[in-house]
């Protein structure tokens, strides 16, 4: 039987994939490691452990007698460059997207290239300081000239690890636009092409050239994007996923409508799937307002942290679950309208729930309450992401047909 090996690199966890032809995982590995700082004292990812861990985890498996490993992809987290000189060699930090940005520098931007918020609304990517990348290499070439006249390639974090994982070799420095389309402030989403201040700027000399993921070579994918591709493949029907975490971002990869500057100020952005497709996302800080909210609601009523998980309590929390109760009614509606700007004027009639939420009884039925026109769903698919990249160079590794029943279902 054939393998597949999928690097998933997470902010916080590192992990590492077998995949065999039914897409069951066979081998999982994960890694916590400690971040460095970079060149101003501020934390980032290590960048030699990182290429350590995965190379050694790489080797390990590609030698396990108990595979055989026919492809490698990998996915990563956005909004993060390693910058490579003409020998390959990293010559600055993976800088973080965290990283404090300078105001000055913003205004900077914008009288030089036309209005920042402008560039937004053609990018789709909400001015959000480092963590629009393209701006790091703007940055990078204001404020450290001497590290910029290093850089012969900027890759983005996925295709960086995708670069390590194929032996270094020239070939494999691509660009990718999963990675170009994810609040980069870098691609033009009308004109199809990079913005023309990256153009100006001669930022774009750094990018090596764009390669379709779509074509089943191992490119390296934007985490995001690779989390919709089990939808993609397992669904024909237009659809919006809920991702739910700390973040909760619905996105539409069936509403291609250019992004409003309306939608712009409502935290909307677009992503590109790895076939080059917008998809229209909206993001609400959900996850956190939910924790925040539990806490302060477990404290006035001297009640369990996880309290709101069991409605059998005894009636000494009946306080706890009432205040949670309509707490969660706020929730959901602001949830609700959200999602309802993802989904615009598009043909949607089904919605799936993945991540924490999908698991909450209460947000799920208040949620199918709010769009009685909908099919609801709560999805459980393992390891979403990296299935996702798996899946992207199929036809690389699997003879086998893709299975019908990657995601299970359970409807509201």
């Amino acid at each position: 039987m054939n393998h597949c090996l999928v690097f998933d690199i997470g902010k916080t966890n590192k992990k590492a994939f077998v995949f065999d032809e039914g897409y069951r995982i066979v081998f999982e590995k994960t890694a916590h490691l400690p971040e460095t700082t970079d060149d101003d004292g501020d934390p980032c990812e290590d960048i030699d452990l990182l290429r350590t861990w995965v190379c050694e985890t790489a080797q390990e498996l590609w030698n396990d007698p108990r595979f055989c490993i026919k492809a490698t992809n990998c996915t990563a987290y956005g909004a993060s460059f390693v910058h490579l000189n003409a020998s390959f060699e990293p010559v600055a930090p993976i800088y973080n997207y965290l990283k404090p940005f300078p105001e000055d520098f913003q205004q900077w931007f914008g009288a030089q290239y036309g209005l920042a918020e402008q560039c937004a609304l053609e990018t789709a990517s909400p001015v959000l300081g480092f963590l629009n990348s393209g701006l790091q290499l703007l940055w990078l070439k204001h404020y450290k000239p001497f590290i910029f006249g290093q850089i012969k390639y900027a890759l983005h974090l996925p295709q960086w690890v995708a670069f390590l994982l194929s032996g270094q070799e020239r070939a494999s420095l691509v660009s990718e636009l999963t990675s170009i389309g994810c609040h980069t402030m870098l691609w033009d989403f009308q004109k199809k092409d990079y913005h023309d201040w990256v153009k100006a700027a001669h930022i774009v000399e750094k990018f090596p050239p764009i390669v379709d993921a779509g074509l089943g070579t191992a490119t390296g994918l934007h985490d995001s994007s690779a989390a919709l591709i089990p939808y993609l493949a397992s669904f024909d029907a237009p659809f919006v996923l809920l991702s739910t975490g700390t973040w909760c971002i619905s996105l539409n990869p069936f509403n291609a409508a250019p992004l409003t500057a309306d939608e712009l100020a409502q935290d909307c952005l677009c992503y590109l799937t790895f076939e080059g497709k917008p998809v229209k996302a909206a993001r609400y800080f959900g996850g956190n307002i939910h924790d925040a909210a539990v806490n302060k609601i477990a404290t006035k009523h001297n009640a369990p942290p996880d309290f709101y998980k069991n409605t059998h309590l005894s009636t000494q929390y009946q306080g706890a679950l009432e205040d949670y109760a309509a707490f969660m009614q706020v929730l959901v509606q602001e949830q609700v309208a959200s999602t309802k700007l993802a989904i615009g004027d598009s043909a949607v009639r089904r919605i799936f729930v993945d991540g924490g939420f999908s698991k909450n009884k209460m947000y799920m039925k208040l949620l199918a309450g709010h769009f009685p026109e909908m099919e609801i769903f709560a999805a459980d698919v393992a390891q979403a992401t990296a299935l996702g990249a798996a899946l992207a160079i199929h036809s690389n590794w699997n003879p086998s047909p893709i299975p019908a029943h990657l995601i299970a279902l359970n409807r509201f």
